[in-house]
């Protein structure tokens, strides 16, 4: 076997091993299904994990968003100001946590106002159109590029149209790991049309950067 044979061969050995893995948000006990309510929660973690500081404080206060009976826009966009602040602190955020909760707030009532609390109907409107999407999803209150890039980066197994998609911290993984430079390198890796086992690829990368794994993938 040549050199490259066998580099092709341990690039693919290492795909399968991290698309084994299902991805990021499913790892950390978000389920990615096409329903209004685990949607809203996926662009919740989105917003939070954009987030300066450690990513584990952002999981923690996207599950304590459901856990406090704010599992959809509607019941979020009925929440209090004040009890969203509390929830937040609790989970461990810090900054403006006054202004975070604002921007919850705000991005559920939003998605409540312009979708009846459902983005299918936001991706009906774009018309399955990737660039409208993107579009529609940066011009909710929170939802910047970056933020849309880790919302996109969870849905493409389920919104195929948007594939490939790929954030940074994924590609970062991916180059240090030889898999490629960009989301369509890593597309093709995954196998054309195969939007879920990207989406799964995608994410396990931005865990391995995230948790800092390296070594551990390497040897």
């Amino acid at each position: 076997m040549t050199s490259a044979t066998s580099r092709t061969e341990d690039r693919k050995r290492l795909v399968r091993r991290l698309a084994g893995d299902r991805g990021f948000a499913e790892q950390y006990g978000f389920r990615v299904t096409n329903n209004p309510s685990n949607l809203f929660q996926l662009l919740c973690l989105a917003v939070l994990l954009a987030r300066r500081g450690d990513f584990r404080r952002a999981l923690d206060a996207a599950h304590a968003l459901p856990d406090s009976g704010w599992d959809s826009a509607a019941r979020l966009a009925r929440s209090r100001h004040v009890d969203r602040v509390r929830v937040l602190r609790e989970a461990g955020q810090r900054g403006d946590v006054a202004a975070l909760a604002d921007v919850l707030g705000d991005l559920a009532r939003t998605v409540v106002d312009r979708y009846r609390g459902d983005l299918r109907r936001l991706r009906a409107h774009a018309g399955h159109d990737p660039a409208r999407e993107r579009e529609l999803l940066t011009a909710l209150p929170g939802v910047d590029d970056q933020v849309a890039d880790l919302f996109l980066r969870e849905t493409q197994a389920l919104w195929r149209e948007v594939a490939p998609v790929a954030d940074r911290r994924a590609l970062v993984a991916a180059r240090r790991l030889g898999l490629g430079r960009s989301a369509d390198d890593l597309a093709e890796l995954a196998g054309s049309g195969e939007s879920e086992r990207l989406a799964w690829l995608v994410g396990a990368l931005a865990r391995v950067d995230l948790e800092q794994r390296y070594a551990e993938i390497s040897a």
